[in-house]
């Protein structure tokens, strides 16, 4: 029996029907799996795209994963944000109770990306 916990990492997006849409988050994923290669890094979509959120969640804990860190990767917070992912998150947990998911909050909202955006638009 293992005792280590193994962590995911899944970046959530709306999602396109173009598929360049994806390129930035994927290059995110990858960057976060460069970074940590011990994390189990994936994205997943609301729609349009594949794969969703239950995909994701399935594709790590079928590795064995314990604890899932969920980043909405949207810089406002509206319905997507605030009501439908709570939503998804808690049927997950009911669908994964050997899991402990963490639900972080927008990335727009984090006050690293507001000082980042802000040097960006001055530069």
């Amino acid at each position: 029996m293992r005792s280590e916990i193994l962590r995911g990492t899944i970046l959530f997006a709306h999602g396109s029907r173009d598929p360049l849409w994806s390129k930035p988050i994927e290059a995110v994923a990858h960057r976060i799996q460069t970074m940590s290669p011990e994390v189990q890094v994936r994205c997943a979509y609301l729609e349009l795209m594949a794969p969703d959120l239950p995909s994701s969640v399935a594709d790590v804990a079928a590795l064995g994963v314990t604890r899932i860190t969920i980043v909405p990767m949207f810089l406002g917070v509206g319905k997507h944000a605030r009501e439908d992912l709570p939503l998804l998150v808690d049927a997950l947990r009911l669908s994964h109770p050997q899991i402990a998911f963490d639900l972080r909050a927008a990335i727009g909202e984090a006050p690293q990306m507001i000082e980042l955006m802000a040097q960006m638009a001055l530069s």
